[in-house]
C-alpha cells in the first residue's frame, strides 16, 4: 500500500489515504510510458514545413551554356539548387507525424505516470480548494504554501471557471479535470496536485481514462 499525504490550503497536513497501486497497474511501465510521451510529442508536430524541388520550380531544362571551352564553371539546368530562385535539394514535403496509440495503452500509460508520482511522493492531495472569484493570489499562496516552486499539474474532479482564470497567469501551472488528464501531462510536471474529489474519483476508476 502506497501513502499519499493530504494538506488544506494552508499547507498543514491533516490526513494520510493508502492507496493500493494494484489500482494503477502494480509497477511503472517504463517503456510504455516513453512510447505515450513519444507519442503525444509527435502529435503535437504540425507537419505542413514545404519548399519546392528543382523539378517544381518553374524554369526550361535547357543546359545553360555548353559544358567546355567557355571558362566557366560547368552548369546544368536554371532550375538547380546552387542557383538562386532554382529547387532545394531535399525539398520538404507536407506529411503527417501521428502515432496511433490504442485507449488501452493509454489508461495504462497514464496509470503508470500517476504511480510514479506517487512512489516519487511527488502527488498530493489538497482539500477544500475552492475559490469564490478569479484571483490569482489565491493560487499562488496555495502553491507557497505547499512547497511547490516548479511544474505542477492541479487535477480537479470537474470543470471549475474560477480556478482555470486563477491559474492561468501562474507560470508552469497547468489545470486538467479528470476526464482530460493523460500521461504527457502528468509525465511531463514535477509535482501532481490533486483535489480530494479527483483523487477519490482516481481510486474509484470513476471517470479515468
Amino acid at each position: 500500500m502506497l501513502e499519499v499525504q493530504v494538506y488544506d490550503i494552508s499547507g498543514k497536513n491533516i490526513d494520510t489515504w493508502k492507496v493500493d497501486e494494484k489500482l494503477f497497474g502494480s509497477e511503472v511501465n517504463a517503456p510504455l510510458l516513453k512510447q505515450a510521451v513519444v507519442a503525444y510529442h509527435a502529435n503535437k508536430r504540425q507537419g505542413t514545413a514545404s519548399a519546392k524541388s528543382r523539378g517544381m520550380v518553374d524554369g526550361s531544362t535547357r543546359k545553360l551554356y555548353r559544358q567546355k571551352g567557355t571558362g566557366n564553371a560547368r552548369r546544368g539546368a536554371r532550375r538547380t539548387n546552387i542557383m538562386r530562385g532554382g529547387g532545394v535539394a531535399f525539398a520538404k514535403v507536407p506529411r503527417d507525424f501521428r502515432q496511433k496509440l490504442p485507449r488501452k495503452m493509454r489508461k495504462a500509460a497514464l496509470d503508470s505516470a500517476i504511480l510514479a508520482k506517487m512512489l516519487g511522493q511527488d502527488l498530493m492531495v489538497v482539500d477544500g480548494l475552492k475559490v469564490d472569484q478569479p484571483r490569482t493570489a489565491e493560487i499562488a499562496r496555495l502553491m507557497s504554501n505547499l512547497k511547490i516552486d516548479r511544474s505542477c499539474l492541479l487535477t480537479l474532479a470537474d470543470r471549475d471557471r474560477n480556478v482555470y482564470l486563477s491559474s492561468r497567469n501562474i507560470p508552469d501551472l497547468t489545470v486538467r479535470t479528470m476526464g482530460e488528464l493523460n500521461a504527457f501531462d502528468v509525465a511531463t510536471r514535477r509535482k501532481m496536485l490533486v483535489t480530494t474529489d479527483a483523487m477519490k474519483a482516481l481510486m474509484s476508476r470513476e471517470g479515468a481514462r
